[in-house]
């Protein structure tokens, strides 16, 4: 018997290279999966951060994992682009970025989760991140206010309230604490993404020299002033994780998979990828970091999510809302 496929695919299933259809399919479903992938690695940078909180690390711990580690895997990157100029960067730029999304960008992301649970931060970070963004391009990049983009930002901003409303009645008094500072760090990770727009910067230029420069103050910093103890006092399977995770994870590999996905599917469609991490976050959060929320909790992540996924899919450029 002859084998028969589906028009447009192969034999095993996969869209066909032998036409045009089939070869874009193909292109797409790389492209969803770089996507994905970057979801699931900036969820486990929220879950990861909580955990590093539980077990009793501070965020200069969590910033010397995250720089140190980045810094270190994308200098062999920058020096071949040139250090002279950072890449193309520049220094003034450059600076500039690692003011941005270095060490005060993760003194607010994971200091939050010392006061803050876990869905709060998931939440709360990238939602405002988007929201500021959207802000900023409608104020002054001249970015037109359409009917979806408002109805994403009331559901955003709905989203929360809800979970601050959870986070005042939970029992926890310090929760606005980390409140507040998530919502510091999604306006660094906003101006970032601002910048970079702006700038005409590339994700990965950006985040090589912001990483770098990061390392190369906080790594000697912490040698010269501070202590290695609590890092040294993890179980072994514990600091693996926290290093892969922030510093591979979160610090390199979640930008290249999503400029990837931008380059596959274009601003729009990538666009949304960034809007899941809250939902996803709060789900692997349950077996990993042992948070289950509340039903405001949740009910405030649905909300934003949807929100986000509105206010994205309807803002040309605004494609890096994440961690």
């Amino acid at each position: 018997m002859r084998a028969t496929t589906l028009r447009g695919c192969g034999r095993r299933g996969w869209p066909s290279l032998d036409n045009p259809e089939g070869a874009a399919a193909r292109v797409r479903l790389i492209g969803v999966f770089f996507g994905l992938a970057a979801v699931v690695m900036w969820a486990l940078y929220f879950v990861y951060a909580r955990q590093a909180a539980q077990t009793g690390l501070l965020p200069i711990d969590v910033i010397v994992l995250r720089y140190g580690v980045a810094g270190l895997i994308l200098l062999p990157w920058l020096v071949r682009k040139g250090l002279g100029d950072l890449g193309g960067v520049g220094w003034r730029r450059g600076i500039v970025l690692a003011l941005m999304v270095g060490p005060l960008f993760l003194m607010f992301g994971a200091g939050g989760f010392l006061f803050a649970p876990l869905a709060h931060g998931a939440v709360i970070q990238p939602s405002t991140a988007a929201l500021v963004a959207t802000g900023i391009a409608i104020l002054f990049l001249g970015e037109k206010l359409h009917a979806a983009r408002i109805a994403g930002i009331v559901m955003v901003l709905g989203g929360i309230a809800l979970i601050a409303l959870a986070g005042s009645t939970s029992g926890a008094p310090g929760a606005w604490k980390g409140q507040l500072m998530f919502m510091a760090a999604g306006g660094c990770w906003a101006g970032f993404t601002i910048l970079l727009r702006l700038w005409q910067l590339g994700a990965i230029a950006a985040t090589a020299v912001a990483s770098v420069l990061s390392a190369v103050v906080v790594v000697p910093g912490v040698l010269l002033f501070g202590t290695f103890d609590r890092l040294a006092a993890l179980p072994t399977e514990t600091l693996i994780l926290q290093i892969v995770v922030h510093g591979v994870m979160a610090g390199v590999l979640a930008m290249v998979a999503y400029a990837r996905s931008v380059a596959l599917l274009g601003v729009g469609s990538a666009a949304l990828f960034p809007a899941v991490v809250p939902a996803v976050a709060l789900i692997m959060g349950i077996p990993l970091a042992g948070e289950v929320p509340t039903a405001p909790e949740w009910l405030g992540a649905v909300l934003a999510t949807t929100g986000l996924a509105v206010a994205l899919g309807g803002i040309p450029g605004m494609r890096r809302a994440g961690a």
